[in-house]
C-alpha cells in the first residue's frame, strides 16, 4: 500500500511536502513500528525518485535553453537580443531574481551594465564599476567564477561605496559571477543574483558558465561584424559597390524564390505576375504564344496594339529582353516554341539584373504553361478516349462504365448536358482550353472532325454552351458558335444528344447566327424539327405562355384575338368584325399582347412561331396532343 501512495504522489509531481502525509495518517490510524518503516523506507525511495525526475526535468530545460541561444547565434542579426535572451535564460534557469551582464568600457576605463533581468533599482541599472572593483573585477581578474552567499560579509573582493549602495538598492545578497572569457582574456561577465543568502551548487555554475561562453561569442560576433562595418565605411566606393551588388543578388535570390515557391504550392500565372511587379515595379501583362493576353497586374498602359506586338515579336527573335519606348519584354518558350511573353510597362531603365529577372519570370512562366499543358493534354487524352467510347458506343458493360466513370470522378447518378462547339481552324489549342474546362467541372472533353464535344454535369444546356463558348472565345480570340443538348441520362443519351447538338450547330450557321449560342429550345419550331426528344407541347407553352396565363388570370381573351388577328391577314378592322368586338378594343388588346410578348412578337420569323403555336394549340385543345 505505501508504494502505491508514492507512486500516486509522484505521477501528479506532488510537491514534497506531501511526500509526509501517508506517514501522518498512518500514525493517526495507529500503523505498527514495521508499516512506519516500511511507509519511511517508501518514502525515501520516492524523494529519490523525484529527486532525480527534478534533475533530469532541470537539466532538460538547460540543454533546451543552450540549444535555443545556439539558435540565436545562428542567426546573430541583432547583438541586444541576443544578450537580453542569454541573461533572462540565466536567470530562470538558476531562478535567480536578478541577473546580468557587465562588459568593460575601453573609452571610459570601467565596466557597465550592458544588460539586467529582474532588476527594479534603477541606481543599480545605471551602476558603472571600476576595473578590479566588486566581486566582478575579482572574476575578470582572476578569470574564474566567483560566488558569494552573503556579498556584505565577503571580503575577497574590493568592496566600493558605490556598488554596495547600487547592491543594496537593488536588495541582492548572494552572487555568482562567470567570466566571458575569449581565449586568455575576459570580455565581460555574466551574473546571477538572489535577493536571499544561498550557496551554489556546482551544476549552477557549470551551467551560468555555459550560457557566458554564448554571450562570449556573440558579443564578439558584434565586434567582428562592427569591425568590418568600419572597413567598409572606410572604402565608401568599394562598400558602395558591395552594397549595390548585394541589392542585386537578394532581389535576384528573392525574385527566384518566390517564384519558385509559387510554383511548387501550385500558383498560377497572375500570381508570378504578381511577383514580378512586387520587386520591379510597374504593371505586367502575360501574353501567351499567339498573343493573346494570359494576365494583367496593375494598370498597363497601352498607346496601341500594334506596339506590343512589335515588341513582342522583337524579343522572340532576340531571345533576350526588348525595349520599345517605356514597354519591356521578356520571352518565355520551349526550344524554338514560343509560349509566352511577358511585357512589362516601366519608365524608367531597367538593370541588366533586373532585365534576367524579367526574364527568369518569363522562363518560369513558360515552364508552368508547359507543365499545364502536359497534365491537361495527358488527361485530356484518357478522358476524350471515354467521350470517344461513350459517343460511339463502342463500352456497353456497366461495371466497365462505371470503374471508368468513377476514376474520372464522374457521376452517372447525375443529369449531364452535351455541348457541340466550332473549334474555328485552332484544334490544337481548342481542343487543350475545351479539356481544361471539361476538367474544372468534372466532364469529358473530346475533338471530333470540325467540332468539340463536351459533357458537363447540369441541367442547362444553353447555360453550359454559353459558358463553353466563352471560355473557348477568350483563349482563341474569335467568336464560337455552340449548342446545347439536355439534360440526358449516362451513358445512352451521349449519341442522341450529340446528332441533337451538332444539328443545332448546323442550324446557327445555316441561319447567319455564327458566335450564337442555344440549345434545341431556344430555336423555337425550327428546334421541333432538329431535336431527338420533340416536345410539342413544352414549344407551344413556351411561346403562347404569357398569353394563357394572362387569359387565366384575368379572364380575358388575348389567345382568341390574337388567333382572329392571324386568321385575318392581320387586319384589326376584320378582326373586330370577326369576334364582334370594337377595333378599339382590337388595339388595346394588341397592345396588351406586345406587353406580354415584346415589341418584336409581329417580325416575321416571331410571327411564324406564334402562327405555328396557335395552330398546335387548336390541335391540343381537341386532344390531338395530350400531355
Amino acid at each position: 500500500m505505501g508504494w502505491e501512495v508514492f507512486l500516486g504522489l509522484l505521477e501528479r509531481e506532488a510537491p514534497a511536502a506531501e511526500f509526509d502525509t501517508p506517514l501522518i495518517q498512518a500514525r493517526a490510524a495507529g500503523a505498527s513500528a514495521a508499516e512506519l518503516a516500511d511507509l519511511e523506507d517508501a518514502k525515501a525511495a520516492a524523494l529519490r525518485v523525484r529527486a532525480l525526475l527534478e534533475r533530469r526535468a532541470r537539466r532538460e530545460a538547460e540543454l533546451a535553453a543552450l540549444f535555443d541561444t545556439a539558435g540565436d547565434l545562428a542567426g546573430l542579426r541583432d547583438i541586444d537580443a541576443v544578450l537580453r535572451a542569454i541573461v533572462h535564460r540565466a536567470r530562470r534557469l538558476l531562478h535567480a531574481d536578478v541577473a546580468y551582464l557587465t562588459l568593460p568600457d575601453p573609452d571610459r576605463g570601467d565596466t557597465y551594465m550592458r544588460v539586467t533581468d529582474g532588476s527594479v533599482s534603477q541606481a543599480f541599472r545605471g551602476c558603472r564599476l571600476p576595473l578590479g572593483a566588486g566581486l566582478g573585477g575579482l572574476v575578470a581578474q582572476t578569470g574564474a567564477p566567483y560566488c558569494s552567499a552573503d556579498y556584505f560579509h565577503d571580503d575577497r573582493f574590493r568592496h566600493t561605496a558605490d556598488i554596495d549602495a547600487a547592491v543594496k538598492d537593488e536588495g541582492l545578497v548572494a552572487i555568482l559571477g562567470v567570466p566571458m572569457k575569449l581565449g586568455d582574456r575576459v570580455i565581460g561577465v555574466l551574473f546571477a543574483s538572489h535577493r536571499s543568502a544561498r550557496r551554489y551548487a556546482p551544476e549552477e555554475i557549470a551551467l551560468l558558465g555555459s550560457l557566458a561562453a554564448h554571450a562570449t561569442i556573440a558579443v564578439d560576433s558584434a565586434r567582428l561584424l562592427a569591425e568590418t562595418r568600419t572597413a567598409l565605411t572606410e572604402s565608401s566606393a568599394a562598400n558602395a559597390g558591395l552594397q549595390a551588388h548585394f541589392r542585386t543578388v537578394e532581389r535576384a535570390a528573392e525574385a527566384h524564390d518566390r517564384m519558385t515557391d509559387l510554383v511548387v504550392r501550385g500558383g498560377g500565372i497572375a500570381d508570378i505576375a504578381a511577383v514580378v511587379v512586387d520587386i520591379l515595379g510597374g504593371a505586367l501583362r502575360v501574353l501567351d504564344g499567339d498573343g493573346h493576353a494570359l494576365a494583367d497586374v496593375g494598370s498597363i498602359r497601352l498607346d496601341d496594339d500594334r506596339g506590343v506586338g512589335e515588341i513582342t515579336a522583337t524579343a522572340r527573335r532576340l531571345g533576350r529582353t526588348a525595349r520599345r519606348d517605356r514597354l519591356w519584354a521578356a520571352p518565355g518558350g520551349a526550344g524554338s516554341e514560343p509560349l509566352c511573353t511577358l511585357v512589362l510597362d516601366y519608365p524608367g531603365e531597367l538593370s541588366a539584373s533586373d532585365q534576367r529577372i524579367l526574364e527568369r519570370a518569363a522562363q518560369v512562366t513558360a515552364l508552368l504553361l508547359l507543365f499545364r499543358r502536359s497534365i491537361a493534354e495527358a488527361e485530356g487524352r484518357v478522358r476524350g478516349e471515354f467521350l470517344d467510347d461513350l459517343l460511339d458506343g463502342r463500352v456497353t458493360a456497366p461495371d466497365v462504365l462505371h470503374a471508368r466513370a468513377d476514376t474520372l470522378g464522374l457521376d452517372f447518378d447525375r443529369p449531364h448536358v452535351l455541348v457541340v462547339a466550332d473549334h474555328d481552324g485552332h484544334r490544337s489549342r481548342a481542343t487543350r482550353t475545351a479539356a481544361a474546362h471539361a476538367v474544372a467541372r468534372h466532364g469529358l472533353a473530346a475533338v471530333r472532325a470540325d467540332h468539340l464535344v463536351v459533357l458537363l454535369p447540369g441541367a442547362d444546356p444553353t447555360e453550359a454552351a454559353r459558358a463553353t463558348a466563352a471560355e473557348l472565345a477568350a483563349v482563341l480570340g474569335t467568336p464560337i458558335t455552340a449548342a446545347g443538348a439536355g439534360p440526358i441520362r449516362l451513358p445512352d443519351g451521349v449519341p442522341p444528344g450529340h446528332r441533337e447538338a451538332e444539328r443545332c450547330v448546323r442550324v446557327l450557321h445555316a441561319l447567319g447566327r455564327r458566335g450564337a449560342v442555344a440549345s434545341a429550345a431556344d430555336l423555337g419550331f425550327v428546334g421541333l424539327l432538329i431535336g431527338d426528344s420533340t416536345d410539342v407541347l413544352a414549344f407551344v407553352d413556351r411561346t403562347l405562355g404569357p398569353i394563357t396565363d394572362y387569359d387565366d388570370r384575368r379572364g380575358t381573351a388575348l389567345l382568341s384575338t390574337l388567333h382572329a388577328y392571324f386568321a385575318t391577314g392581320a387586319s384589326p378592322t376584320r378582326t373586330a368584325d370577326q369576334l364582334h368586338i370594337h377595333v378599339n378594343t382590337v388595339t388595346q388588346r394588341l397592345d396588351r399582347i406586345t406587353t406580354l410578348l415584346g415589341p418584336d412578337w409581329q417580325q416575321p420569323d416571331r410571327a411564324l412561331e406564334l402562327h405555328l403555336a396557335l395552330r398546335l394549340h387548336q390541335l391540343r385543345t381537341t386532344a390531338v396532343f395530350t400531355s
